[in-house]
């Protein structure tokens, strides 16, 4: 199918119940979305994550990620890059994590492992050709500065900041290493201008729009749990600071998935 609508590019269906799935499914396409991606968080869920992907249907394309969050990883095993590159040798797995950096939830103890999780999920991402899709969180300067090291060691790989909510500074250096970058219900809050001014900044052919839900509902619905179908309220709260139409938003930004998950076909 030609995909017209908006793509939600991170949600975590697993946080859904089977029985409410359908209704839930069943919103978010009346809402004008054809695609979204459910993402990984421990690795050791991707059969899990896979699972998800098979909601699949001709009007609402569903597909997944597979990786071990930051806040996880000293619960989960430290997979190789080539294992992790090889449980994502399936059609169904269009992207690699999410994996990267968090230091509000990380105890400094913890962040050595964060930063060997996080380049091993880069190894795969470039072994693979799929997206990293990459949370940061108070560790600017660290993600930033390991994006740089790995692209000028071994070689650029493709990659997608998500739920941005961090500094001009961080945009700019990802946007330098060919990153993409993705807003969500952050950039609709009252206090969040510093976010909205960098979507207003980010170039045409680098911006997606995602909910991160259930977490993060955007306004009107803070406060609320958040779905794939409120990916809408964000989109269109974009598209009007860009100055564009609705439909023209949702054809650029689900050009921009198609483009970097090249795989979700």
């Amino acid at each position: 199918m030609t995909r017209t609508g908006l793509t939600d590019s991170h949600c975590h269906l697993d946080h859904f119940s089977d029985e409410e799935m359908p209704e839930i499914l069943a919103r978010t396409r009346q809402a004008g979305v054809d695609g979204l991606v459910t993402i990984g968080t421990r690795l050791s869920r991707a059969d899990q994550q896979k699972k998800l992907a098979t909601l699949d249907t001709p009007d609402l394309r569903v597909w997944c990620t597979i990786g071990t969050h930051p806040d996880h990883v000293d619960e989960e095993v430290l997979p190789d890059a080539a294992e992790l590159a090889a449980m994502a040798d399936d059609p169904r797995v269009v992207g690699i994590g999410e994996s990267g950096l968090d230091y509000f939830h990380g105890q400094p103890d913890i962040r050595p492992r964060q930063h060997d999780s996080f380049r091993v999920h880069i190894d795969a991402a470039r072994r693979t050709g799929l997206p990293l899709v990459i949370h940061t969180r108070e560790a600017d300067d660290d993600t930033l500065g390991i994006l740089r090291d790995e692209t000028a060691r071994n070689g650029a790989f493709p990659f997608l900041i998500h739920c941005f909510s961090s500094g001009p500074d961080l945009a700019r250096g990802a946007l330098e290493l060919g990153g993409y970058i993705s807003f969500s219900g952050i950039a609709t809050f009252n206090r969040a201008q510093s976010v909205r001014d960098v979507a207003k900044d980010v170039p045409d052919d680098r911006l997606l729009v995602e909910t991160d839900s259930p977490y993060l509902a955007p306004v009107p619905r803070r406060g609320k749990r958040n779905e794939p179908g409120y990916v809408a309220y964000t989109a269109r709260m974009l598209a009007e600071l860009r100055g564009m139409e609705d439909a023209a938003f949702a054809e650029m930004t689900t050009r921009n998935f198609s483009r970097l998950f090249s795989r979700a076909v």
